[in-house]
């Protein structure tokens, strides 16, 4: 029995560690903010016009006269509504044209075909030259191109037909109208123009000597003219790398959370917190973003690495606080992204995900 017992030892042994699982590292998800609130710098106010972010010009692709009109400036519109019709009778007459000459090309391909089948028999049998035979084999494959041509014409043509059909290509406002009822239009002229309802930006111009002080993210407080409309919040979306006039560069501030009352046109006044001229510009994130340090004022924060999906311990330095917000004046740049919640389990250079993911 004991000898039973030892020799058995080493097998189960052995099954044992072939059954250990494998060990998977497990990869923490982390809330992140970007880095962009400043807490301090100067107050700056650029005038701007509003636009929308989305907007088309729609037009036909076939010249014609129009026959109905259905809409109007201001009009909202959804995806595929008819907005306007061209007259169809001259469309038509192509279509039916091509239909005929498609039916003919038909027709000469079936007696080309036949001849072409008398001549090959003929010609196995050596009752009709070489040549004979190579023409009506041409005379077949001529047919057969024709055929192809036509048919290539009659889709031209129903592709015209569909054309004269203007649809809207999303749901949207009519913000432009250029043409009416019984008027002759050019392929590619102008008819409307249409933007999606409540995607707007304010278009600014920056100083030359200020434009370096803009980033994308950059948050700004848009005012309008009078108290009927309320101010709306906003983040830089776009920077012009081309000077216009005046050496001042185009930026474009994104609305948040826009009102139907707000329109292309109208005149705006976009507020930025820039840097200051000693530099000493702090960013506003929240206390749960911080580890202590150990010294008052100083601490860390987690930012995370794109690139490698990884985190970094980052010392900050902070110098008050702001609705309940720490003003971080050292450790952080524009753009960061850093951890919010569960910082006390990070470590430096652990691997993470974002919760988005």
């Amino acid at each position: 029995m004991a000898a039973l017992i030892a020799a058995v030892a080493p097998i189960a042994l052995a099954a044992c560690e072939k059954e250990q699982p494998e060990v998977v590292e497990r990869i923490r998800a982390i809330k992140t903010v970007i880095v962009s609130e400043r807490g301090s710098g100067q107050l700056t106010r650029y005038p701007g016009l509003i636009e929308a972010v989305d907007t088309s010009i729609l037009s036909f692709e076939v010249a014609g006269n129009t026959r109905e009109v259905n809409v109007n400036v201001g009009d909202r519109v959804t995806e595929g509504q008819v907005l306007a019709n061209l007259d169809k009778t001259p469309f038509q007459l192509n279509v039916e044209a091509a239909e005929a000459e498609v039916g003919r090309a038909k027709a000469v391909l079936a007696e080309k075909t036949t001849e072409f089948d008398r001549q090959e028999t003929l010609y196995k049998k050596e009752w009709v030259s070489k040549a004979a035979f190579d023409q009506a084999t041409a005379a077949r494959d001529s047919a057969a191109s024709s055929l192809s041509y036509a048919n290539s014409k009659l889709n031209l043509a129903r592709r015209d037909l569909e054309k004269t059909v203007l649809v809207a290509p999303f749901n949207g406002v009519i913000a432009a109208k250029y043409a009416d009822p019984f008027q002759e239009v050019a392929r590619g002229e102008k008819i409307f123009d249409i933007y999606i309802e409540g995607a707007m930006e304010v278009v600014l111009s920056v100083p030359e000597t200020r434009i370096g002080d803009i980033y994308l993210g950059l948050p700004a407080e848009v005012q309008f003219p009078g108290e009927r409309i309320q101010p709306l919040g906003g983040r830089i979306s776009e920077i012009g790398s081309v000077a216009s006039e005046a050496n001042a560069f185009p930026v474009k501030v994104i609305l948040i959370d826009v009102p139907p009352s707000v329109l292309p046109g109208m005149t705006a006044e976009a507020s930025l917190i820039l840097g200051s001229e000693d530099n000493a510009t702090s960013f506003l994130v929240p206390f749960s973003a911080i580890a202590a340090g150990d010294e008052p004022g100083r601490g860390y924060v987690f930012v995370f690495d794109s690139a490698t999906s990884t985190v970094s311990r980052t010392p900050i330095q902070g110098k008050g606080v702001r609705d309940n917000r720490v003003m971080i004046t050292e450790g952080l740049e524009p753009g960061d992204v850093i951890a919010v919640a569960g910082v006390s389990f990070l470590r430096d250079g652990q691997k993470v995900r974002l919760m988005s993911q």
